[in-house]
C-alpha cells in the first residue's frame, strides 16, 4: 500500500457502500479508482497528473464525477456516520466560534 491510499480497513467498511458495476464493458477495480480518487483529493493533484497505478485519469476523473453527481459521497458519509454514532464513535458535541474579523486595506 502506498502513502495517500486506502487501508485494508478502510476498504473493508466502503466496499459495499460503493456501487456495484452495471452491464456493458468491465470496470477498472473499485478500489484502485477509489484510491485514484484519494490521492488526487490528498495530495491536490490535476486529474491528468495521477500517477498511472490508478488506471486512466479520465476513468477516475468520470467515476469521481458520476459518485459526485449521484450522491454516493454523501449516502457513504451518511452510513459511515451512523454505524460510528451507533457504536458510541461520535461525539456530536459542536461549538461554533462567532467571531468576526473585519480588515480594512489603503485607509
Amino acid at each position: 500500500m502506498h502513502r495517500h491510499e486506502l487501508t485494508d480497513q478502510e476498504w473493508e467498511l466502503l466496499t459495499p457502500l460503493i456501487p456495484r458495476a452495471g452491464t456493458g464493458r468491465p470496470r477498472v477495480d473499485d478500489r484502485q479508482i477509489l484510491n485514484g480518487m484519494v490521492f488526487k483529493i490528498r495530495t491536490g493533484i490535476t486529474w491528468r497528473d495521477l500517477p498511472e497505478r490508478f488506471g486512466p485519469w479520465k476513468t477516475v476523473y468520470t467515476r469521481f464525477w458520476r459518485y459526485a453527481l449521484r450522491g454516493v459521497f454523501a449516502r457513504v458519509l451518511q452510513q459511515l456516520q451512523a454505524r460510528a454514532d451507533k457504536a458510541g464513535n461520535i461525539d456530536w458535541l459542536v461549538q461554533i466560534d462567532s467571531t468576526i474579523e473585519r480588515f480594512q486595506c489603503g485607509h
